[in-house]
Formats: structure tokens, sequence, C-alpha cells
């Protein structure tokens, strides 16, 4: 499964003339948090932190859709 996965990333990103491989993808990919939080009796808030433009074009780049910004948490 991983060999597939491997494959299809490069071929995606060989297609997007990223230049990239599948390594430096999936090194900014794992960087992605997911976070639920409550604040005080309040009902839990999830989502993702804020991605970044560089991990955006990667989503971009390998055919990801990307997370709506309502999905994304901010950094207060």
């Amino acid at each position: 499964m991983a060999l597939i996965l491997h494959r299809v990333m490069r071929a995606r990103l060989h297609s997007a003339h990223t230049g990239l491989s599948p390594e430096r993808p999936l090194e900014q990919l794992t960087r992605i948090q997911h976070h639920r939080i409550r604040i005080a009796q309040g009902n839990p808030v999830t989502g993702v932190l804020a991605i970044t433009a560089e991990q955006a074009g990667m989503f971009s780049a390998l055919g990801v859709k990307e997370l709506a910004a309502s999905q994304q948490l901010s950094v207060l």
C-alpha cells in the first residue's frame, strides 16, 4: 500500500511540475496538527492548525482537497 501511495504521489508531483519527490510533501504534511479544544464548559471545537502556503501548494499539486477555512484553527 505504501509503495502504491508513493508512486501515485511521485506521478502527481511530476505532472504538476513541482520538482519535488514524495518525501518533501510527506515531511511537510506530517506537521499538520489536529486539535480538539474546549473552553470552560462550552462545546468542543475541532480542527487543524492553519495550513501554510507551502502545504496548500502541496495539497494542490497532489490533487488533494484543501480544508475549508472553517475547519482550520488559528493560533491566538
